[in-house]
């Protein structure tokens, strides 16, 4: 081991002897680069290697050619690069073969080759990188479609793209998104033969042994993909994806129509077919002349575009009332109205709209829930208030044991500032279970606090100890320790605190709440807190170390404090703590002995 480490080092004489040569690193940087790489080589010549080793090399020869680049920039010095980087690269790709040859499962490696090649241009190692990547890992689509795209457009070639996609599709026979970018590449790839043909024949010049047949011209490849495509991909996503790839390029106009015959023919009862077909009369209208439009006539025009949008959508849910189909024609209402305009009266007719569709789905029972609130929000904002409340009721109705639903309901009432507000609580927390009702308690306790009296927010609380399930009463148990502190003092939230003792489960916060209470009084007594650290340990001993360092540096640090007892106390938690927490607990308290925590 040790003659190939010395082998390794004298390699690098040259290119070092070269960078003080020139200027480019004084001998004492040169010693300190030799001496890095020496401890670098030992760590990877070991028999159990570990692969942050390698990446710690390859990161030390990045930063190396980086000072290199910097330091040639500054002297303007740009010779002798043959045996200076080329030699580093070399370095740096051979630890990037042997690492990922050794670790072949970490993609991320491979990656950061790949990263390396297109940063330093190294266009023949990165050829070889992708075919041994794609060799071991053919069954990932990304990495196909990365190989390609990069013969594609920084090779230059389209054989070699092609061949690649062929490839990948051998392996992925049915994977939409290996044929919308083989289609897009050819589309590409017919656009750029387009150009050259324009150029020569602008320039007169003989096309000689240069072909550019029609077919390949007009787009032909991509036409053969997609119709292979189209048999083995079902559903009009696939369809509506190549179709917006087509639309980028100004001479598939055929394709285009193709496309869309078979998507309109295949996938007719679509929601997403029709919610094309609806945002088409979005870009549909008659062309006007820039200098001759006025502000109100472009207004007019759009609102004329959204209406025939709006027809369509009409049609679509006419002919398929499902929930998918009316969520897309409120989707749709909803970006249109969230659009900005100056124009108030194109606002209100978007608004209009908007309320308009949604209403119509809520009678047809196909508002998905989660539209509810986007429904009141705009109810809300407009000022429509009494609606708002009815539409509420209506969510609660239909989805009555949501808690999310009855919350919406709850926080309008609320905002309205509405008398019913506890008669809809008592009605929320009957309909649903226990079990995930904690958000609605919460909420119940808050408002309570800012409308009720204290006994009636304490009562409420009480009730809310008893009304949730264990888990979720350890959070009110909190919430309560924090409100009776607020509004009735230390000697209260002592009788509280201990009342509360009783009834497990507990959380951390619901003690250290309390050490808080303690030790913001004047007079904080050290009993007091010995108590309160003791109750806290016997639920959470086993994964609080941070508990039990808090309770030696109070015993440390507090006037009434007997620091004799930490002893103990670090002998209990090495006893109670669990696992890696002992190992933290002794890194913490060695800190602590010696002034630094």
């Amino acid at each position: 081991m040790a003659e190939r480490i010395e082998q390794r080092l004298e390699d690098r004489v040259p290119e070092l002897e070269q960078l003080e040569r020139v200027g480019l690193f004084t001998r004492k940087e040169v010693r300190a680069v030799l001496r890095k790489a020496s401890a670098l080589e030992y760590k990877i010549q070991r028999r159990a290697l570990r692969k942050e080793d390698f990446i710690n090399y390859i990161q030390y020869e990045v930063n190396l050619l980086e000072l290199i680049k910097k330091r040639r920039a500054r002297i303007g010095y740009s010779f002798k690069k043959d045996e200076i980087e080329n030699s580093i690269l070399h370095r740096v790709h051979c630890l990037f073969k042997r690492a990922t040859g050794k670790w072949k499962e970490d993609i991320q490696l491979w990656l950061s080759h790949v990263a390396f090649c297109k940063q330093w241009n190294a266009k023949h190692e990165l050829s070889k990188v992708f075919s041994s990547l794609l060799a071991i890992h053919p069954n990932k689509p990304a990495l196909w479609i990365m190989a390609a795209k990069w013969e594609m457009e920084t090779r230059l070639s389209s054989e070699s793209a092609r061949h690649l996609f062929l490839r990948a599709l051998r392996f992925h026979p049915e994977c939409p998104k290996l044929y919308q970018e083989y289609f897009r590449m050819e589309l590409m790839n017919a656009e750029k033969q387009r150009k050259e043909k324009k150029a020569f024949e602008q320039a007169k010049m003989d096309l000689g042994e240069f072909s550019y047949p029609e077919e390949i011209l007009n787009g032909e490849m991509a036409r053969i993909i997609y119709r292979d495509a189209a048999q083995k991909i079902k559903g009009a996503e696939f369809h509506l994806a190549v179709l917006s790839i087509a639309k980028l390029f100004d001479f598939t106009e055929d394709l285009q129509k193709e496309i869309l015959e078979s998507l309109q023919t295949k996938y007719a009862d679509d929601p997403l077919t029709w919610d094309y077909m609806a945002r088409r009369e979005l870009e549909m209208g008659p062309k006007q002349a820039a200098e001759q439009t006025t502000k109100q006539m472009k207004i007019t025009e759009m609102t004329q575009r959204e209406e025939r949008c709006c027809a369509v959508f009409e049609e679509a849910v006419g002919a398929l009332p499902t929930e998918d189909m009316w969520k897309c024609y409120i989707t749709f209402c909803l970006e249109r109205y969230n659009r900005k305009t100056n124009s108030q009266e194109l606002k209100r007719k978007r608004l209009e709209r908007t309320l308009s569709v949604f209403s119509k789905t809520h009678e047809s029972n196909l508002l998905p829930e989660a539209l509810y609130k986007q429904w009141l929000q705009l109810l809300l904002e407009s000022s429509q208030f009494e609606k708002a409340t009815e539409v509420a009721a209506a969510a609660t109705t239909r989805f009555s044991q949501s808690v999310e639903t009855w919350q919406m309901r709850l926080q309008v009432l609320i905002q309205l500032k509405s008398d019913a507000v506890t008669q809809c609580f008592e009605e929320a927390v009957k309909h649903v279970k226990s079990q995930g009702a904690l958000p609605l308690w919460t909420l119940w306790v808050e408002w309570s606090e800012g409308t009720n009296s204290k006994e009636d927010t304490e009562a409420l609380y009480k009730r809310s100890l008893q009304a949730t399930t264990p888990a979720e009463s350890a959070t009110m148990k909190e919430m309560y320790l924090d409100w009776t502190y607020r509004n009735g003092g230390y000697k209260k939230v002592k009788k509280v605190f201990t009342s509360l003792c009783e009834n497990r489960p507990f959380s951390l916060d619901f003690f250290k709440k309390m050490i808080q209470i303690e030790k913001e009084q004047e007079s904080c007594k050290m009993l007091h807190l010995r108590e309160y650290y003791e109750r806290a340990l016997r639920e959470f001993g086993s994964t609080g170390s941070d508990l039990w360092l808090d309770y030696i540096k109070e015993e440390l640090k507090h006037p009434q404090g007997k620091p004799e007892n930490c002893g103990s106390i670090h002998w209990r938690a090495m006893k109670m703590l669990q696992g890696d927490l002992v190992e933290d607990f002794v890194s913490k308290y060695t800190l602590l002995q010696t002034g630094h925590l």
